[in-house]
Formats: C-alpha cells, structure tokens, sequence
C-alpha cells in the first residue's frame, strides 16, 4: 500500500499527533510519501522508522500509483489537497488536526484507529462533485476548479457591487450585493451557511447561489441544478473585484466574463465505518445538544 500524506505547516502542539501516524504506517508496512513542502518542515521532528519518499506536485499522482491520501489539518488543508490531487481518482482521508473540520472530520484522539480502518478496508468512499470556472481571460491557470464554493466579491471597504446573473443563458437576477457565492453541496456548511444559505446533502446534484449581504432583503438563496452553467457579468465604482475559488483568489475587473458549471471530474472522500454525514452535521453544528443546564 501507497499512502501520501499533506499538510500545510506543522505546529508544534501537533508533533506528538503526527508522529503517531507516522508510527502507525510504518508499523503497518505502508510505504509512505509526503507532499515536499511539508517534508521539509518536519524532517528534523519526526522519528521515521521507515524510509520515506516525497510527492511534489500533481505530476506525481499521474506517474505513480497511490492508494490514499491522508491529510493533516482541517478542512482547508483538504481544499489545498484537492488541487494536487485532481483527477488521479485517489481517495482522500482527512485526520482533523484544525477547528471545526466538516471534512476533515477523524479527530486526532483516532488516528491509530483510523490508521487500522484504512488498511482492513474499514470505510466507504464518497463522491463529491465540483464546480469549474471558465472565463474570457486567464485566470486561476489551470486550477479553476472548487470542492466548496466559488464567489465575487468588493474589495476591501468599496461600496457595494451589481453581479447580473444569467441561468444556462436566461437572465436571472441582478445581485446588488457585497458579493455572490455559487456553492457546491460540500461547500453549502462553509461561507455560504453563514450567509444563510441551506445545508445541501452530498450528491444531491445542486448548486446553491447565495448573495453576500444584499441590498433588497427579499433576496433569498436559491438552489439550482449542477447541470446548469450560471454566468456572471460585474458592475461597481470600483475598477476591481475580488473572485474565488475554495481558499485561493484572484483580482478580476468588469472585462472578464465568468461563468461556472459542473467540473468534469469528482474528489473521492473517505468515510470510516460509523462515520456518517448526518452523524457530522450533529455534531458540528450541535443539534440535539441542550446545554441549558450544563
């Protein structure tokens, strides 16, 4: 078995967790790789009991055969493993070593557990879809796909900015707003939550559009096929706007005409057995909980 493991950066209040890991692997025969970057920060503080190699880009993931990726972090580190991951089909398992981790939902209390699961097959594997971007201009380079969401926003403290949205080419609505996230059914628990939007079930085949602070409060989310392609055009008194995909952004201006649909590939996610996306939402968000009296 080939494992890579990805990070971004290792705190030193999560050495003791990571080597545990590493232990558990190696203990168990996995060849393991590690994304290069987070190589070079834990080489000096890590034990490692087997020889390791590194994986550099997504280059790696067409050359050589891995069967899982693990991740280290919360779910933006997961986001970031997306874009090295791509389209290869490699399953990825995220250890939650952040906050609130709605993907990344394996606590650190488990990795040996986790470690075990993995190897005896003990999971199940999700499929999440993804949006891409396409635009008139470069932009993004050839990462313009998101797992969660992508938006349009003002930048900094400039007022605020008409988005004229148009449905599979029919117009929709004009959004006079701080800003419009078009998020995936993974993405509907991120900014678009907070902005009120709904939580959509995995695989439920549907964007959600929520606006960002909007001027006409009877401006509601809505939710809409993924096979529909939603396209944008930008008005405001500022020259420029602010455009993302997942955690990365770019600067973008009133020339670029952006549209989103659904990418042409899935991010396969690991589910350990008794894990479940319902089991996750309540604990996350506390339903059920009566604190009252606690």
């Amino acid at each position: 078995m080939q494992v890579v493991i990805y990070s971004k950066v290792l705190h030193l209040e999560d050495i003791p967790h990571v080597q545990i890991l590493f232990d558990a692997l190696h203990t168990e025969g996995v060849n393991t790789y590690i994304y290069e970057p987070y190589f070079e920060q834990i080489k000096d503080k890590i034990v490692f009991k087997r020889d390791v190699a590194v994986v550099q880009s997504y280059l790696d993931f067409r050359t050589h055969a891995f069967d899982y990726v693990i991740t280290l972090g919360g779910d933006g580190t997961i986001l970031d493993a997306v874009t090295v991951v791509r389209d290869s089909d490699v399953p990825i398992m995220g250890i939650n070593l952040g906050r609130l981790g709605f993907l990344a939902s394996i606590s650190k209390k488990r990795i040996e557990e986790a470690v075990k699961m993995l190897i005896n097959g003990q999971f199940t594997v999700e499929w999440r879809g993804l949006l891409h971007l396409e635009s008139n201009l470069p932009v993004f380079g050839d990462v313009r796909f998101a797992l969660n969401d992508f938006t349009i926003l003002k930048r900094d403290t400039s007022s605020m900015i008409t988005i004229h949205t148009y449905l599979n080419g029919a117009y929709l609505n004009s959004y006079w707003a701080d800003g419009l996230i078009v998020a995936t059914p993974t993405g509907s628990t991120g900014y678009s939550l907070s902005c009120g939007g709904p939580i959509v079930f995995p695989n439920s085949g549907n964007f959600i559009i929520t606006p960002v602070a909007p001027h006409n409060l009877n401006v509601r989310p809505v939710v809409v096929s993924d096979r529909s392609v939603i396209s944008f055009e930008i008005e405001g008194r500022a020259d420029n706007f602010l455009c993302t995909l997942d955690s990365r952004f770019a600067v973008v201006n009133a020339d670029f005409q952006l549209a989103v649909r659904r990418a042409d590939f899935n991010i396969k996610l690991i589910q350990l057995h008794g894990d479940t996306y319902l089991k996750t939402i309540r604990e996350k968000l506390l339903w059920g909980a009566d604190a009252r009296n606690h």
